[in-house]
């Protein structure tokens, strides 16, 4: 049993996916030390560094290698890192070739590289359900392009949008975050082989064959220089991963304001018992968006602990590396929860168009103030028609009056608008402005 959220029996897939457990996982882990480890010989053995049979051979053992967990956790406690203990049951059973296990490299080099592959595929996962997402924003901005509904600011209704042009915006922030992951990987997905002080010393004239090798071996790029202490790639992608989960965490606080009583303007996919209450029936709770704040939070906080990670010392650090252990994994995972959680809701989002358009008559017209105020402002000025409207708003507020009622008791306004006119203004859906045409750029625009 886990004693964590991202381990829990209880609680795992609430903060993670399967998938994305299956990256990071411990077994998956070894494997790919141990796939490092074979690339290395093989890239040796092509460079001439270690015997042309040592290669195949070392790959031929690993191939039916079954190492001894217990043994390596035992080890791994007392060593400090899991790389001695796996080289020393590898090289037990390479035979003759053993001796070439490791050969010129350092315990960094293969964990970097290890992380390096688990990155690869994390972010190949990360990229797949963005790519879902942006199809299912996509599709509500093109059904609600022209669905009017109350736009707010500082929580009090200001002018009218569309609930298309709402997701368009949450839509091009996720086209931006595909577009930082692509860019992301040349400077991420690279290989580490450099040895002790990273000057690949112990592998004399042919150590840049062997890095070169190596990267191809693994289908990585080439570093131009060691990175045992520059860490920036790593946590410029935990911190990719922050704005991409900041901004599923904004899209949940809209749609869980939204859920509200008060509003009731959009839903969570009903799933009978989800979200449900122990001592309240009638309850139904923002339980996706919920956990993709949960989750925003936990990775904003690793891409913090990844900054302060980048302060090493010298040419290898006595300690920020290790927090990288907890935070990469970790941020994933919370990611991936985000992720699912958001496809989840936003797949089967609920949205009450006639509820949308009830809450933008609430002010009975007072959210067209502006409108009307340009409708007027050719004819006395931008200032005057400003001066006018204000006036006829607070008395339509102090009076129960619709804005059109209290516009047509102003003869400053009447000389100049009959009430049809006014009326066509103070219709929100008739004070749009580009927000269905901004639609239209946005969904033109994906890649």
């Amino acid at each position: 049993m886990g004693s964590t959220v991202f381990e829990s029996a209880l609680f795992r897939d609430m903060f993670g996916t399967a998938a994305m457990r299956a990256v990071f996982d411990d077994r998956a882990l070894v494997a790919r030390y141990v796939d490092v480890e074979v690339a290395l010989a093989r890239a040796e053995a092509r460079a001439g560094v270690i015997p042309a049979d040592a290669g195949e051979a070392i790959a031929r053992a690993a191939a039916t290698v079954t190492l001894d967990f217990d043994r390596l956790k035992r080890e791994t406690d007392n060593v400090g890192y899991p790389i001695l203990p796996v080289v020393a049951q590898l090289s037990a059973l390479c035979g003759e070739a053993g001796r070439y296990v490791h050969w010129g490299a350092t315990t960094q080099d293969v964990m970097d590289t290890t992380t390096v592959l688990q990155m690869r595929a994390a972010l190949d996962l990360v990229a797949a359900d963005i790519e879902a997402l942006r199809a299912i924003l996509a599709a509500l901005a093109r059904k609600h392009r022209d669905t009017p509904m109350a736009g707010r600011t500082h929580l009090q209704q200001a002018l009218p949008v569309t609930f298309g042009y709402k997701a368009a915006i949450w839509l091009a922030a996720l086209d931006r975050h595909a577009e930082r992951l692509a860019q992301l990987r040349p400077r991420v997905l690279v290989v580490q082989f450099a040895g002790a002080a990273g000057t690949l010393a112990s592998i004399g004239g042919k150590g840049f064959d062997v890095q070169r090798e190596l990267a191809r071996e693994l289908g990585l790029g080439e570093p131009a220089s060691t990175w045992h202490v520059a860490r920036d790639g790593f946590a410029e992608a935990v911190s990719v991963l922050a704005l991409i989960t900041g901004t599923l965490g904004k899209i949940a606080f809209d749609v869980m304001i939204m859920m509200s009583t008060e509003y009731g303007e959009v839903f969570e996919p009903f799933v009978h018992g989800r979200g449900a209450s122990s001592t309240m029936p009638q309850k139904r709770n923002p339980i996706s968006s919920e956990l993709i704040l949960a989750a925003a939070k936990i990775v904003r906080q690793q891409a913090g602990l990844m900054l302060d990670a980048l302060v090493t010392d010298f040419e290898r650090a006595t300690g920020p590396w290790h927090v990288e252990w907890a935070a990469i994994p970790e941020s994933f995972l919370a990611a991936s929860s985000a992720l699912h959680q958001a496809k989840f809701m936003l797949g089967g989002l609920i949205v009450d168009a006639v509820r949308m358009r009830r809450n933008l008559d609430i002010t009975s017209g007072l959210i067209v103030a502006e409108a009307v105020m340009m409708g007027l402002a050719p004819s006395m000025g931008r200032q005057a028609a400003h001066d006018v409207v204000y006036e006829s708003c607070r008395l339509a507020a102090d009076r129960g009056l619709s804005l059109l009622d209290a516009l047509m008791q102003s003869p400053a306004v009447t000389q100049h608008l009959d009430r049809a006119a006014l009326a066509k203004l103070c219709d929100p859906a008739n004070y749009l402005g580009l927000a269905p045409l901004m639609v239209d750029r946005v969904v033109a625009g994906r890649a």
